[in-house]
């Protein structure tokens, strides 16, 4: 029921009591804020890793679908400007996933596996369902 830019200009999340208690078992983070996830991810990766996300692992919120068909912009422009409901990527060994996962569930966060950390060259591909 808010507009838009009510939802846009609201005051960012912190992530910090979250995950304070569990930065033993996080490689990397990205708070993802303008510039979306190429643009935010791949400073989290060294040279020789890519990012696989998995965009059909969440529900992208209304306010980019309405931002979108108002602007008409392309699916891929809009998660190179918006974050597109993801605020922060913690990027963890595959047996910390549970206990990542576990922590932000407790502070009322929703968490999720976005995707894979692969061998490459510090990029980050967009896969799954984009549109």
């Amino acid at each position: 029921g808010a507009t838009v830019a009510v939802v846009m200009l609201a005051v960012h999340r912190s992530y910090l009591r979250c995950l304070e208690p569990v930065l033993e078992h996080i490689h990397a983070m990205a708070h993802i804020t303008g510039g979306g996830l190429p643009g935010n991810l791949n400073r989290a990766l060294p040279d020789t890793l890519d990012a696989d996300v998995d965009t059909s692992t969440w529900s992208i919120p209304t306010v980019f679908r309405v931002l979108a068909d108002a602007g008409q912009v392309a699916p891929l422009e809009m998660f190179r400007a918006f974050n597109m409901g993801v605020g922060m990527v913690v990027i963890t060994a595959q047996d910390q996933v549970s206990r990542i996962t576990a922590r932000a569930a407790a502070a009322g966060i929703a968490a999720w596996e976005l995707g894979r950390v692969v061998p490459g060259a510090g990029k980050v591909r967009l896969d799954g369902a984009i549109a």
